[in-house]
């Protein structure tokens, strides 16, 4: 076990440096983000073999080729970077700041401060344009009020994904771990839909990514209904609608965020100008979110990871002893 309580404090301090500093645009400006690495190879997969020429069986196993070369890849890069540490302080220190990169508190709180802000500044326009950055939805189908739900449902999937789930990984298999976790979660992000360029062949993606995934987002829910000071709601409506998602896993966090904050998420939405249903989270609460919302899940989301972190120490200790 000495080997996951090392995983558990170097976990911890990069968590405080990535709460602390994020991700510091002045770094990425010179060098590029892992995860862009992870994108630019996932392209050059789908530019060489995802043509729509090709028959179904061949796209499938091509995409279930490429995402198994991105994580063996990822996870090679890691080892590899582990291997080079140095030994004590030092390589703990360095440790932690590297996995500090592969996390996302601090850029997923801003990201949706700034909608917020964008809509006190600018009006809906300017919201629009500030929930595109982070939601897949048409922004000109959005009024104030599904700004706010977008803006909430993208903190509450986000803080499972960007969040719990890459320190899950990291916990488990340290660098290889959350650097493999991070790559297949970006393969998703670009190839995981059911459409028709993508059904077959980010199939492989997606189920990996929903498995990866799996336990994470309920760890990720409950932290959310630990952190609301009356907890029943969202611990009624995880039991009630999580599994009614239509995502196996983005509903354990939004349900548990849609009772604790009295909103109904998910439901019907527009991607691409196209309508796509599915089920409330929380359907007996209110569906017209308001920015007011979107604060109050913001401090939620400050709760649930000042939480995260407490386990994670918890963890470390118990494993020490």
């Amino acid at each position: 076990m000495a080997g996951l309580a090392d995983h558990a404090f170097i976990l911890l301090l990069a968590l405080f440096i990535d709460a602390l500093v994020g991700d510091p645009d002045w770094l990425w400006r010179r060098i590029k983000h892992p995860v862009v690495w992870a994108g630019w190879l996932i392209n050059a997969f789908e530019r060489w073999f995802n043509r729509p020429e090709k028959s179904t069986r061949f796209r499938l196993f091509t995409g279930a080729v490429g995402v198994l070369t991105l994580l063996v890849l990822a996870a090679g890069a890691g080892a590899g970077l582990e291997w080079l540490l140095p030994g004590g302080v030092a390589g703990f220190l360095i440790s932690a700041a590297i996995a500090s990169v592969f996390v996302a508190q601090r850029g997923l709180y801003q990201h949706v401060l700034a909608v917020k802000r964008a809509f006190a500044a600018g009006g809906i326009e300017e919201a629009r344009r500030a929930i595109a950055r982070i939601a897949g939805r048409d922004p000109q189908k959005l009024d104030e009020a599904a700004v706010s739900r977008a803006a909430i449902e993208s903190l509450a999937e986000n803080f499972s994904d960007a969040v719990v789930a890459p320190a899950f990984w990291f916990l488990l298999g340290g660098l290889p771990g959350v650097m493999a976790y991070k790559a297949l979660n970006t393969a998703d992000s670009m190839i995981g839909y059911r459409n028709a360029r993508h059904e077959a062949f980010g199939k492989a993606a997606a189920r990996l990514d929903d498995a990866a995934n799996f336990i994470p987002a309920r760890i990720a829910g409950a932290l959310i209904m630990l952190a609301t000071p009356l907890s029943g709601g969202a611990f009624d409506a995880m039991v009630k609608d999580a599994r009614r998602h239509r995502s196996p896993n983005a509903g354990w966090p939004e349900a548990a965020m849609a009772g604790a904050l009295g909103l109904a998420l998910a439901g019907p939405r527009i991607y691409e100008g196209k309508a796509e249903e599915d089920n409330w989270m929380n359907g007996a609460g209110r569906k017209a979110a308001r920015l007011g919302d979107v604060a109050a899940a913001l401090k939620l989301f400050v709760r649930a990871a000042v939480l995260h972190g407490a386990l994670v120490l918890a963890l470390g200790v118990l494993l020490r002893l």
